[in-house]
């Protein structure tokens, strides 16, 4: 037996070997393809179906188009609509022209080269229902956008003149969620991209043509089991059918690399018959594999990637064949402290990524544009992308994003709306259908099955089983995007940098605390360089509503974009123009992006296990919530989210000022010294703020290192003062400003109630703190007003709880200091210890209204490993004296290299010794020498760094060829002390 076995698979491997050069090629059928065009047209243009599918029909007044794609895109590109991204356009849209169904049209020839007995018609994707026929034959009906079409067309097809190709796709009708799923739920409009004309509809995915023999392989699965990093067994799952009514025998080999694994098993099946065949170490010892190459999340080690090719051998001939990519690896959970924890291979991972809404709001992203992408997530130092109610459906993204070891937090197509789906059968079989579909990526580390709740009945345990059935409980299943271990979701508008590092920086659902958060954000604005690429020049300035079209007003109204307006404009002085507007907000983009994440690693483990900014990518030209904007400029969130996710980090803690180091590489580092120097607006060292320190850094934790000295004098404003309640029930008001824990306030036994302090003159307040009774407040607000009428909210909550609890806000002026309690936690009223109102004042410690914090972990050889760079007022949120910096005269040296279809740009930047002060926040970017025009995409190591006097910094940038055309790059550098203003 063991003989014939090693003949059969020398057999089997050398037929392979003969016959893989001659499988017939795969065929694309898409508008690349020079040999045939799609067309499309409205279902009511067409009084006989019959006349379109014969070859020939004239087709004049049909569009052409973009397959794979929208409908709506193809009159875009068709020049049928104005440029939908910029301005208004698309909300100017007659959507009567595209909400309704249309008819594609296109004609093909057979290879000659297709010789094997079956030809298959191939669909990877229609959105959001379609009829195929081919020579006016139906084929069948696609439904749903991850059903996939395998249509055999052997007797159907002409082999020696055009067949024509017709495919009718239905209008998706709203309401999308949840009644149209699956879907791109997000195609009519969210808080983030605006309604699509025809909600997405089209031949969203490939369409192609094989060839094959009698015998198919489908669904191939490859499933690796790891007892120890060092020890991997794999198994091979693999349908076999049997398209012909004869009996069939057959040989199916595989070869696995890296490895040159091979093995071959015989298959005998009946005319008809779907076979499931599995090839595993009970058969196969070779498939135990020793010492395997493991694929590892982005920072703790590297994403290898194994390939399985099969091939399927009967009557001497090559039948089918296939080749998936795989990696072995190993996810476990747990909800410790009612925490969601991910482990992969063993290895306790602390999550750093974002959510994508769309990959682009108009199905318009394909190809290499995901590696572009995905590869930005990896250069960010994340190791997570959240596919947000699974709008994410291109092979090419999960690939990349095994290529790069992100791992996905992938969703089902439900929202929070309390409704089922029309058809929940059908909802289900295209579930089922993704995880066969996506189950080999090493990448997904888990599925999810409604965004901020759960999935209604039956869907719930459906989801859940399809799971465990078909993706083998290898991934875990998280029926609700922000509960059940998780922390909740948002808030989502900026806020000081403190709250990110105050117990606690509570959201919407879920647990309290850090925790693991799948969606928290804040309002991002672009640069200047993109933002007069989508609006128009008479609507620059000021705030207008066409700000408000591209989300920056009350449609993003969960981004704060009021807030975070105020705050660019109070922290950085008020904005004179746009460009000047945009460049502070790149400011506040640093501040606060680097803020929430270094709050959640500053607390790793402690309760925090992740994050996951909502978002991370542009899916629209729009004014919030990304990190790189929808043409690929790295904006501030970038910049300050890449500096806090480093694997090796250095952080101040603003909130306590404590420096750490946390260490999340995989590696215990020794003998590191953490340094930090103080300095003032003229770039001179301050005295007594300077600190260093020997320390370990243990692999995935954060170790403490020192304090830096910045004293500050804080005292409770309320002391003392006349308090004011809307009702007593139990004590006094004044109780709860007496400095004494002993005594309270309480309310009467009814909602709203309200207690205010009498500041007795207007001061500066940044904090409140409230000791809560056990008949504490559910959901209150804490409010300031200067004449006890009108109040103003500094902060809210829905989720009130006993004990002590400090809150932070923005700097306000205010006289009066109000807590409204809008619900109460018990049947009894509202119950107040304490209710106090801070201001920190600065000591006289000598350093200016603006100084600068720069930190530095260095290991043994003096080598810097992990800085930082920090910008703080004795205003605490005053930074106006940036904008007297004085200017700076850098001295820049390029070298640019021009190969293999790319430039690399190597700049070193110094700031001489003769510059009167620090170079602050400069900005590198390749731009065209024609116009001046900012060459994207491209791959940046560092920007808005800042230079000491003599300091010097070397920055590299790489874009592909293409970008630049025939122009030539040249290097724009501007320091923040250059800027012009308007």
């Amino acid at each position: 037996m063991h003989f014939r076995f090693l003949l059969a698979s020398f057999a089997a491997v050398s037929i392979y070997c003969l016959q893989a050069a001659a499988q017939s090629p795969v065929v694309a059928l898409d508008s690349n393809n020079p040999d045939l065009v799609w067309q499309v047209t409205p279902e009511d243009n067409i009084k006989d179906q019959t006349a379109i599918g014969k070859s020939g029909y004239p087709t004049s007044n049909w569009i052409k188009a973009i397959v794979p794609g929208t409908v709506f895109n193809s009159y875009v590109i068709a020049k049928q609509e104005k440029d939908p991204n910029f301005g208004d356009n698309i909300y100017k849209v007659n959507r009567t022209k595209y909400d309704r169904n249309f008819w594609y049209r296109t004609e093909f020839g057979i290879p000659n080269s297709y010789t094997k007995e079956k030809i298959w018609l191939n669909f990877k994707g229609v959105n959001r229902k379609a009829d195929v026929y081919l020579n006016n034959t139906k084929l069948g009906t696609l439904n749903g956008f991850m059903q996939q079409g395998h249509f055999d067309i052997t007797t159907i097809a002409n082999k020696t003149s055009k067949n024509v190709l017709t495919v009718l796709v239905y209008w998706p009708k709203p309401p999308l969620v949840n009644y149209q799923s699956p879907t791109y739920i997000s195609s009519d409009g969210w808080d983030w991209m605006p309604s699509v004309p025809g909600l997405n509809m089209g031949i969203t995915d490939k369409v192609y043509l094989s060839n094959t023999g009698k015998l198919t392989i489908s669904d191939t699965w490859v499933r690796s089991n790891l007892h120890t990093n060092a020890l991997a067994e794999l198994s091979v799952n693999v349908k076999i059918k049997n398209n012909s009514n004869q009996r069939q025998q057959s040989l199916l080999s595989g070869r696995i690399m890296p490895g040159n694994i091979h093995f071959s098993q015989n298959v005998l099946i009946a005319p008809g018959q779907e076979l499931d065949v599995k090839l595993d170490k009970e058969k196969f010892k070779q498939l135990v594999v020793q010492k395997p190459k493991l694929w590892w999340p982005n920072g703790n080690g590297a994403p290898n990637l194994y390939t399985c090719e099969l091939s399927l051998v009967a009557n001497q001939h090559l039948s089918d064949s296939k080749k998936v990519k795989f990696g072995i690896k190993k996810y476990t959970y747990d909800t410790v402290g009612h925490v969601l924890h991910f482990y992969v291979n063993g290895t306790k991972i602390f999550v750093k990524g974002g959510n994508w809404g769309m990959s682009e709001y108009m199905l318009r992203c394909r190809g290499q544009e995901y590696d572009t992408k995905v590869r930005l997530h990896k250069a960010m130092n994340f190791n997570m992308i959240r596919n947000w109610i699974g709008s994410t459906t291109d092979d090419e993204f999960y690939e990349a994003c095994d290529k790069y070891g992100i791992m996905v937090w992938d969703d089902f197509w439900l929202n929070s709306n309390n409704n089922l789906p029309n058809d929940v059968d059908n909802f289900n079989i295209n579930a089922i259908e993704k995880i066969k579909r996506f189950r080999n990526h090493p990448s997904i580390a888990i599925w999810c099955g409604d965004n901020e709740g759960y999935p209604n009945g039956p869907l719930n345990g459906w989801l859940a089983d399809a799971v465990k059935k078909y993706d083998g409980d290898e991934r875990r299943y998280q029926p609700n995007s922000h509960a059940g271990g998780l922390s909740g979701s948002g808030p989502w508008g900026n806020a000081d940098p403190r709250w990110y590092f105050t117990k606690s920086p509570d959201g919407y659902g879920g647990n309290k605390g850090w925790g693991m958060r799948s969606e928290v954000g804040t309002a991002v604005f672009t640069n200047f360089d993109s933002f007069k690429k989508f609006m128009p020049q008479d609507k620059w300035w000021p705030r207008n509503e066409m700000w408000n079209l591209h989300f920056f007003g009350p449609a993003g109204g969960n981004a704060s974009p009021d807030r975070y307006e105020v705050a660019v404009n109070q922290r950085y002085g008020q904005a004179t123009g746009i460009q000047d507007f945009c460049r502070k907000a790149q400011l506040l983009n640093i501040e606060t992006n680097q803020a929430m994440y270094e709050g959640w690693a500053d607390n790793i483990w402690n309760d925090a296990s992740g994050i996951l900014t909502w978002m991370s990518q542009s899916a629209y030209p729009s004014l919030v919530w990304q990190t790189y904007d929808y043409y690929y400029d790295l904006n501030g969130a970038y910049w300050g989210a890449k500096k806090a996710c480093e694997p090796i980090h250095i952080l101040w803690n603003p909130l306590n000022s404590n420096v750490k180091v946390v260490n999340t590489s995989g590696h215990n580092l020794t003998s590191l010294t953490a340094e930090a120097t103080v300095y003032n607006s003229d770039g001179q060292p301050a005295k007594n703020h300077s600190a260093s320190v020997l320390i370990n850094a243990a692999n995935n934790v954060s170790t403490n290192c020192f304090t830096l000295n910045f004293a500050e004098v804080e005292q409770n404003l309320a002391k003392g003062k006349p308090v004011y309640a809307s009702s007593t029930d139990e004590g006094k008001p004044e109780m709860v400003a007496d400095n004494n824990p002993t005594t309270r306030w309480g309310s009467q036994n009814s909602d709203p109630q309200w207690i205010y302090i009498d500041l007795q003159q207007e001061q500066l307040i940044d904090a409140v703190g409230v000791n809560w009774e056990t008949a504490c407040a559910k959901a209150y607000k804490i409010q300031v007003s200067n004449n006890a009428k009108d109040w103003k909210d500094v902060y809210s909550t829905t989720d009130g709880r006993p004990g002590e609890r400090r809150i932070n806000f923005e700097e306000v002026k205010a006289r009066y200091v109000r807590m409204l309690g809008i619900q109460r936690n018990t049947v009894w009223g509202y119950s107040l210890w304490d209710f106090e109102v801070y201001h920190g004042k600065p000591k006289n410690n000598g350093l200016t209204n603006v100084h600068f914090i720069k930190l530095q972990l260095k290991d043994r050889s003096g080598k810097v490993i992990s800085s930082n760079f920090y910008w703080r007022g004795n205003k605490r949120t005053d930074f106006t004296e940036l904008n007297t910096l004085p200017k700076v005269n850098l001295n820049v040296s390029t070298k640019t290299v021009h190969t293999n279809g790319k430039y690399y740009i190597t700049a070193t930047i110094t700031n001489p010794y003769s510059s009167k002060t620090i170079a602050f926040a400069i900005r590198a970017i390749a731009v065209k020498k024609s116009n001046g025009e900012q060459i994207l995409p491209a791959l940046t190591d560092d920007n808005y760094f800042s230079l000491l006097k003599g300091e010097s910094k070397q920055v590299h940038i790489s874009f592909d060829a293409q970008a630049l055309g025939d122009d030539v790059p040249v290097l724009s550098v501007l320091p923040y002390n250059n800027l012009i203003r308007e």
